[in-house]
């Protein structure tokens, strides 16, 4: 994507407005409220303690105003009593206390106020008139860039998003809550599990031994899965997606910014199936094979399963996505494959181990704003591959995170897949239990439990993971099947949706299939 020219870039967008618009319209604002507020937070230190984590200077529409409210802020961040005579005072040593008119001003603003008791609605009142002013000026700048033909299109829709996003990210944060309701709150999720009969507070990957040890995925975390390439990343996310939307029936998004969504659905319907994937691609199916295909896939087809497969995807773009997907379908997680192939925006600047550090806590502030499990693919640096030597194991590890160590900051669970087989080593390193057929999930942070290795099944045939106890795919023999395609379901949600705008780029990079 085009980026924003160097001189472009050199000409910022003034953050004063005029006190009209362009239709000669007057600004939003609330120079009453603002009074209000100004006078509350001096007559009143409480008041003062309620809002000050709530405004900013910038929030206030009158210059004055502005001046008054940063005083306040500094006598209170010198940890001094916040009063008229403490305030007039900073406002002198500023240099601006005639700027705001005089300590006869000051003193007027608490002459108008007879209560301090409801200064959080008229913070509130503040924050609406801001956001109102920002909306403005970030509408006419776009309308002013999208008169400009010398600007790249998608780059100030980027921009744009960017802006919007930003406002939303500064001025709507959780509020506090008591404690007699966080008790309330989880009481009241303990009572729900226990009617609901689910042994699992969280949501089930699908695999026995990690369910157990992770109590399911959890929401509002953020969960790394990482490994070299051709561990089968892919493959395991794809195993458990399955898991999640046929048997359990939940809604789920994968992002998918490597592989293109049809060939991710091909690997969805050989591992159903039982039929391999050089046999699908070539259509070398008979009556028989055609008929086993369209029933094995039946449930498969009525999958809640989003997959969005938009190469160099922001996080910007995937934070509204994630949000439209959340109230279409109440998506229940997000898989994201893989976190090194997203991008932090065109205006963000500095190395590429700042930028994953942006993407990274982005993503935990998305898992909790959505109050939903976030699980991120990562790729590992090639330390695993360097290590030699006799009693050397290619065990993955922490410092082997690719490009940032937010990513091991900022994640809940951190699991790496490891296959010996891969590496031609016939068993595992630790107990010499023969490693044919067999991957290592190692649960190397868990930030609420235990760390452990868990062992499953991987079919390479069929890119498939699965419990040690599940048997292995066999292809329905006997009579041919009356095919039974897949009814359209009634919540919109049509077989697997797919949203797609891979052939924008040139699609992926290097891809992680096992085999």
């Amino acid at each position: 994507m085009a980026q924003l020219t160097n001189e472009r870039k050199a000409k910022p967008v003034s953050t004063t407005l005029p006190d009209v618009d362009m239709q000669g319209r007057i600004m939003p604002q609330a120079i009453d409220f603002e009074e209000a507020v100004l006078g509350a937070m001096i007559l009143d230190n409480n008041a003062t303690v309620i809002v000050i984590d709530q405004l900013r200077e910038e929030m206030f529409y009158k210059e004055s105003h502005q001046k008054i409210f940063k005083a306040i802020f500094q006598v209170f961040s010198k940890h001094d009593p916040v009063d008229l005579l403490s305030v007039t005072k900073q406002l002198r040593q500023n240099g601006t206390l005639e700027q705001v008119g005089g300590a006869y001003y000051i003193s007027s603003l608490t002459n108008r106020v007879v209560s301090s008791a409801n200064i959080e609605y008229h913070a509130r009142i503040l924050l609406e008139k801001f956001i109102q002013r920002k909306l403005i000026e970030i509408s006419t700048e776009t309308i002013r860039n999208a008169y400009d033909n010398s600007l790249d299109v998608l780059d100030m829709l980027d921009h744009a998003e960017q802006r919007l996003f930003d406002i939303a990210e500064q001025n709507f944060h959780q509020s506090h809550q008591q404690m007699s309701d966080l008790i309330q709150e989880v009481l009241e999720d303990l009572q729900q599990m226990k009617l609901s009969g689910e042994k699992l507070r969280g949501l089930a990957s699908g695999f026995s031994d990690l369910d157990r040890l992770t109590n399911g995925w959890q929401k509002g975390t953020l969960n790394i899965i990482a490994a070299r390439p051709g561990m089968g990343k892919t493959a395991f996310v794809l195993s458990m997606a399955r898991n999640i939307t046929v048997d359990a029936g939940k809604p789920l998004a994968i992002f998918s910014l490597e592989m293109s969504a049809s060939d991710l659905v091909m690997r969805l319907i050989s591992a159903e199936s039982g039929f391999k994937q050089n046999k699908l691609k070539s259509g070398d199916l008979n009556e028989r094979d055609w008929a086993t295909l369209i029933n094995s896939t039946t449930e498969l087809g009525k999958a809640k399963l989003i997959i969005d497969d938009t190469a160099g995807l922001s996080i910007f773009e995937l934070r509204a996505k994630c949000r439209r997907f959340k109230q279409q379908y109440d998506i229940q997680a997000v898989i994201i494959d893989y976190l090194q192939l997203m991008t932090a925006g065109s205006d963000m600047k500095g190395n590429r181990e700042q930028e994953i550090s942006t993407i990274s806590r982005s993503l935990k502030a998305l898992s909790k704003e959505l109050d939903i499990p976030v699980i991120a693919l990562s790729q590992l640096n090639r330390g695993v591959e360097t290590r030699a030597g006799a009693g050397v194991s290619k065990r993955p590890q922490l410092s082997d995170l690719r490009e940032s160590g937010a990513i091991e900051q900022d994640a809940d669970i951190v699991m790496f897949i490891y296959r010996p087989e891969y590496y031609h080593l016939e068993t595992f390193d630790d107990d010499n239990t023969p490693s044919a057929g067999l991957a290592e999930l190692i649960v190397a942070k868990h930030r609420n439990g235990a760390t452990k290795s868990i062992r499953l099944r991987f079919i390479a045939d069929y890119a498939k993971f699965c419990d040690i106890t599940t048997d292995q795919i066999n292809v329905p023999e006997g009579p041919i099947p009356t095919p039974r395609i897949p009814e359209e379901m009634d919540d919109g949600v049509h077989n697997v949706l797919i949203e797609s705008r891979i052939n924008q780029s040139g699609g992926g990079v290097e891809d992680d299939y096992p085999y």
